[in-house]
């Protein structure tokens, strides 16, 4: 499903500096060639701020501003990975925390239906744009309050959410289909994955690597 983006990029931005990105992943134990795929595909430089463009493809988080950052793509790489396995698909997906857009858009090379929310209206204009430009039109965002989730499209397959909370927002496991994952980072000072699967018999949780992300905040601004 995966293939190349426009924004090839020179020097920093290269193609071969993507690739050398994606052997450190591999190095890393990321073992899922279509999550590495996605990943190559999408041009993460598009997604950060011309002055870091340089280091778009270093394995870490960097600031987009409003105190939000784009996730490291070793984690990103694990989320994803956890979430597939031994699934054909992801199926209907729900991001919570879209900040950039460029999770949603590796997400989108992985699966049909993507949908993203952002409670900061500024981000989620810049997502658009950002998406916009590099012609992925599959995704679709909008301004809301993430520990919601997204009733409206609901039920989701796929839940992945970009910011730590406490404890696992109500709303997102009501939102979760039969058989369906929900992936996020959990709790405060330290924090790790929490992978939770509806099953028959209930929610089941999986502790998962130890991770550091931004709180998820409520509201909407």
């Amino acid at each position: 499903m995966s293939k190349a983006l426009p924004h090839a990029g020179v020097g920093m931005t290269s193609q071969r500096t993507r690739s050398r990105m994606i052997e450190r992943l591999r190095e890393q134990g990321i073992i899922d060639e279509e999550v590495l795929a996605a990943i190559a595909a999408v041009p993460r430089h598009v997604f950060v701020e011309e002055a870091l463009a340089s280091r778009a493809y270093e394995d870490t988080a960097l600031p987009l501003g409003f105190s939000q950052t784009i996730s490291q793509p070793y984690v990103v790489a694990r989320m994803l990975e956890a979430l597939r396995a031994g699934r054909e698909d992801l199926g209907r997906t729900l991001e919570v925390g879209a900040g950039c857009g460029y999770q949603a858009a590796v997400l989108a090379q992985l699966t049909d239906e993507v949908f993203a929310v952002e409670r900061i209206g500024p981000l989620l204009a810049k997502a658009k744009l950002n998406l916009r430009a590099i012609r992925q039109l599959k995704v679709r965002l909008k301004h809301a309050d993430g520990q919601l989730g997204l009733p409206e499209a609901a039920p989701f397959d796929t839940i992945i959410v970009a910011a730590a909370a406490a404890r696992v927002p109500r709303a997102l496991l009501q939102q979760l289909a039969p058989g369906g994952r929900l992936i996020l980072p959990l709790g405060g000072a330290t924090q790790h994955l929490a992978m939770i699967e509806r099953r028959a018999e209930g929610f089941v949780e999986s502790r998962l690597d130890a991770v550091r992300f931004v709180p998820l905040l409520s509201g909407v601004e």
